[in-house]
C-alpha cells in the first residue's frame, strides 16, 4: 500500500516568509488601485515591484527552493525529450484526420442502416 506523504511548512521563519508572500501580493494589488489618481506607470510600477518582491521573498523560503529545485529537474526532463520531426509530425495530422474523415463516413453509414431498417422496414413510418 502506497503512503502519501503530505509536506508542510515546518519552521516559523518559512511560516513568516509565506505570510510575507501574500502580504506583499495584496498589498501590490492595493496598491495597483489606490494609485489610479497618479497614473498607469505608478499603478503598474507598484504591482509590478511588489510582485516581484513576493517572488524574491518566496524563492528564499524552503517552498520555492523546492519549486526552483523541482523546475530545474522538469527543464532537465524536457531536454531528454525527441521531439518529431516536421516531416512525421505532418504525417502523423494527415493520418489523424484520415481517420476521423473515415469514421465519420462509418458512423454516417450506420445511422443511415439503421434508420432505413427501422423506420422503413420495421415501423413503415416512411412511405
Amino acid at each position: 500500500m502506497a503512503t502519501s506523504q503530505v509536506e508542510t511548512v515546518n519552521t516559523g521563519a518559512d511560516k513568516a516568509k509565506l505570510a510575507a508572500v501574500a502580504a506583499l501580493v495584496i498589498a501590490s494589488v492595493a496598491g495597483f488601485y489606490l494609485l489610479s489618481k497618479q497614473g498607469a506607470i505608478a499603478q503598474w510600477a507598484a504591482l509590478i515591484v511588489g510582485l516581484v518582491a513576493a517572488a524574491a521573498v518566496f524563492l528564499v523560503s524552503e517552498p520555492g527552493r523546492q519549486f526552483v529545485a523541482f523546475a530545474r529537474e522538469a527543464w532537465r526532463e524536457v531536454k531528454k525529450v525527441v521531439w518529431p520531426t516536421r516531416k512525421e509530425t505532418l504525417q502523423m495530422t494527415a493520418y489523424v484526420f484520415a481517420f476521423v474523415v473515415i469514421m465519420a463516413l462509418f458512423l454516417w453509414f450506420t445511422d443511415k442502416t439503421l434508420e432505413w431498417v427501422l423506420y422503413d422496414l420495421i415501423l413503415g413510418w416512411r412511405k
